[in-house]
């Protein structure tokens, strides 16, 4: 089990380590058909369609406590949101919570283990590979699913004591972490 500052590091990155995801709503047969020029009757449903791709997710942070991230989406869909990690990650997976405008979803993903720290400079850095999966999505992203892999990569400054050594368990003074993932979507709107 892991202490100080790689658990610190690990929980950061795994919580913030999080898995991206995707989306877009496709248009209706009402909203085809008013593009045509049919008209439907009131009482007829529209048809759900589905728009199925690539997404691309970065998240971004550099604080060590915070426990929501910067996060851009692209591919099927375009936007910029939030992710929110959860109060306890150190498990073999966690769900995220990603909200953009119009919606969330959840991400379930896997917590890659690793990292190393120098007790003598205080740098510790961390890096893994991991899958996510898609699911529970509220508002224009009800029905999302899908799945994916992701890199992580952190880096960080840990605090020095009052004698000047090199902290495992106080906040790192200094800490980046960089989230790349992909993967394909469906999302049925």
């Amino acid at each position: 089990m892991q202490t100080g500052i790689i658990q610190t590091a690990r929980r950061r990155i795994t919580a913030t380590g999080r898995t991206r995801v995707a989306l877009l709503a496709a248009t209706g047969a009402a909203a085809t058909a008013a593009t045509i020029g049919l008209a439907l009757p009131a009482a007829a449903a529209p048809v759900r369609a589905a728009v199925t791709g690539a997404e691309h997710f970065q998240i971004m942070s550099t604080s060590a406590t915070a426990d929501t991230n910067s996060l851009i989406m692209y591919g099927v869909v375009t936007a910029a949101g939030v992710d929110h990690e959860p109060a306890n990650n150190n498990g073999p997976t966690s769900t995220d919570v990603f909200t953009f405008p119009g919606g969330s979803f959840k991400v379930t993903h896997t917590n890659p283990n690793g990292g190393s720290f120098n007790p003598k400079t205080c740098l510790f850095q961390f890096s893994g590979d991991g899958t996510f999966k898609i699911s529970g999505g509220t508002g224009k992203y009800k029905g999302i699913s899908g799945s994916g892999k992701f890199t992580l990569s952190q880096i960080g400054v840990g605090a020095k004591t009052k004698t000047g050594a090199c902290s495992q368990t106080a906040n790192p003074i200094a800490i980046q972490l960089v989230i790349d993932a992909s993967g394909k979507v469906r999302l049925h709107h």
